[in-house]
């Protein structure tokens, strides 16, 4: 495994839109970082462009301002101000205005397709995003949110969503030995790497139903090497020792590394839940199967935590 790099630069982006929940999210994000130099963020507030949205894709962005209307440039200046104001609640909370750029967009196609867009230029190591705090019944009645649209076509960068306000720093991290559970332990080592606040608690469920992953060592030996997975892989503990070691290689802390009981249920997402609320965790971290792999008879297992979380922080990394 590559040599850590103690002082790597991380950067999340950051889809706001002035609302409350946009708060919550940057509220979140400080409250994980404070004081800490390595956290840059770049906030963008993508402004629908109402009726005048048809082409505006192949409009240059000073042409846009003379086809919208009054309504939509008052929006522009509203996200302006709140842009402004987010750099000054980010200060207070310990994120340095040096370490924050803003940009204030209309949309070109659509605000969720605009985001994407921008997400997946490379130049981001996760997407954090705010939500209303609904889940699928109540979109066929409110019509779709934004998170929801981000979790169904968001696949290349890491997905934060979160949900009311989070008072924890610690972590839940299902794991097993496939390569989506360990990809997951990866981003967050990345993240958290010399995090002095950080904490992770360990979770691996035998499903009653379904079987559980069996890892992939060739598809994991492309990822991080064959020396480190024969080491790590092997071991007689692997399930817990192989994500816990991923952490500690990444700059974690082992003393702010727990295990959990092993255990055995019939729906992982309701055990998800009911140990994160059990455990006081305000972030749980899932990997999911990669875009366009079936998923079986039954719902995924990290379509079913964003279902259901209320008032924490998942991370959705696949």
């Amino acid at each position: 495994m590559a040599e850590i790099i103690q002082d790597i630069q991380h950067k999340v982006l950051a889809a706001v839109d002035g609302s409350i929940h946009s708060f919550n999210a940057l509220r979140y994000l400080s409250y994980l970082f404070t004081d800490l130099e390595n956290i840059n963020v770049h906030l963008l507030c993508v402004v629908p462009a109402g009726s005048a949205r048809l082409g505006m894709e192949w409009v240059d962005e000073r042409d846009q301002m003379t086809m919208v209307s009054t309504q939509v440039r008052a929006k522009l200046s509203a996200a302006r101000r709140f842009m402004e104001e987010a750099v000054l609640q980010l200060g207070r909370r310990g994120i340095a205005p040096a370490q924050v750029t803003t940009s204030v967009k209309l949309s070109r196609s659509s605000v969720a397709a605009d985001i994407l867009t921008e997400a997946n230029k490379g130049l981001y190591d996760a997407l954090l995003i705010g939500r209303r705090g609904i889940g699928r019944i109540e979109e066929l009645f409110m019509g779709s949110s934004l998170s929801g649209s981000m979790a169904e076509r968001c696949y290349k960068i890491p997905l934060w969503i979160v949900d009311g306000k989070v008072n924890s720093r610690r972590f839940l991290l299902p794991v097993d030995s496939s390569f989506n559970s360990l990809k997951a332990a990866d981003h967050l080592g990345f993240m958290l790497a010399h995090n002095p606040y950080a904490e992770v608690s360990l979770l691996h469920l035998s499903s009653m139903v379904g079987g559980n992953t069996a890892a992939d060592l060739e598809s994991l030996s492309k990822m991080w090497g064959h020396d480190w997975c024969e080491r790590h892989l092997n071991h007689p503990d692997a399930i817990y020792h192989a994500p816990e070691q991923m952490l500690i290689d990444r700059g974690l802390n082992p003393e702010r590394i727990y295990r959990l009981d092993r255990a055995v249920c019939l729906q992982p997402h309701t055990h998800i839940i009911r140990q994160s609320s059990k455990s006081n965790c305000g972030t749980i971290v899932i990997g999911r199967r990669p875009k366009g792999e079936k998923k079986g008879i039954f719902k995924g297992v990290s379509d079913s935590v964003l279902d259901m979380a209320k008032h924490m922080a998942i991370w959705v990394i696949g």
